[in-house]
Parts: structure tokens; sequence; C-alpha cells
């Protein structure tokens, strides 16, 4: 049985965990579609198409992953690929929590995919891109956080908070 799966977020930027999570995944599945969830709101430090350039070169060297972008319910695209499971990343409890709210729903929502979890490599374990992005904003050193290319645009970035 060939299992697809999808890895959404928001990888803004990219990082080592997420590219953990992607080697490790596409051992797992058939196909794994990494898709990057388009969301305003969470105001991107980097655009959509920058975060797909990103994250294609970083998994360029994997045959089974390909990147896309997406709007809306995340089941929804999952089934618009023939997906059938979902990869999602859990670093701590805290993110548990909510990784496993969002879970139920989706079995509620699609009882036909199912969620994977995956703990990234223990010297990833404690990066977000979030905090990453702070650290980096104050002058603090992210080399080994992210792929060489992701730091390059991050030192190319203009900080204007």
């Amino acid at each position: 049985m060939s299992v697809n799966a999808l890895f959404p977020g928001t990888f803004d930027p990219p990082t080592n965990g997420h590219v953990d999570l992607i080697q490790r995944g596409s051992k797992l599945f058939e196909h794994l579609t990494v898709a990057i969830l388009t969301n305003p709101i969470k105001n991107p430090l980097f655009t959509v198409e920058e975060r797909v350039e990103m994250l294609t070169e970083a998994t360029q060297s994997i045959d089974n992953v390909s990147v896309a972008t997406f709007e809306g319910l995340t089941v929804d695209f999952a089934r618009q690929l023939g997906a059938t499971a979902l990869l999602r990343g859990i670093r701590a409890i805290s993110d548990y929590e909510h990784e496993f709210q969002m879970a139920l729903m989706n079995r509620r929502l699609a009882p036909e995919i199912e969620t994977v979890f995956l703990q990234p490599a223990g010297r990833y374990s404690f990066i977000s891109s979030r905090m990453l992005k702070e650290v980096f904003s104050f002058g603090g050193d992210v080399t080994g956080l992210v792929p060489p290319s992701v730091l390059k645009r991050l030192r190319g970035r203009i900080w204007t908070s």
C-alpha cells in the first residue's frame, strides 16, 4: 500500500528541524508534499514565494518530496493531493497539546486521513521559526539551525521591526 503524506506549515523560515522531519518523513511515505499555508495573519518575514524557494533548495536532493502552497483547511488540500497522512512535528509537551487538538479536529473533518507525529532530532528539538527570527533580529548567531541558503537570506534581510 502506498501512502502519500502532507507536511503542512508556515515554514517562516524553514529550519534544520523542518528539514530533519522532511528527510525522515520521506523515508516513511511514498511521496511527501511539504505545503506552505498562506496565512497573512501571521505577519510572515518571508513571502510565500521565498519560502517555496528555500524549501525547494533544502529538499532538492530528496526525490520523493515536493513543495506546494495552499489556503484553507489542511484536510481539504490533503484530499486534493490524495494524501492519506499528515506529518506533524512535536518538539515539546506544549506542541503536543496544540497538535493533539488539531489532529482530533482533522480526524473529525476527514476520518480517512491519519496524523503522524515525529520528533525532530534532539539537536533541533528546541528550534522554532518564531524563536529563530527573534534571536536573529537581536544579532544572535543562528548558524547550524537553518540550511545555508536560509541563513544567507536571513543575513540579506533588512530588519524593520
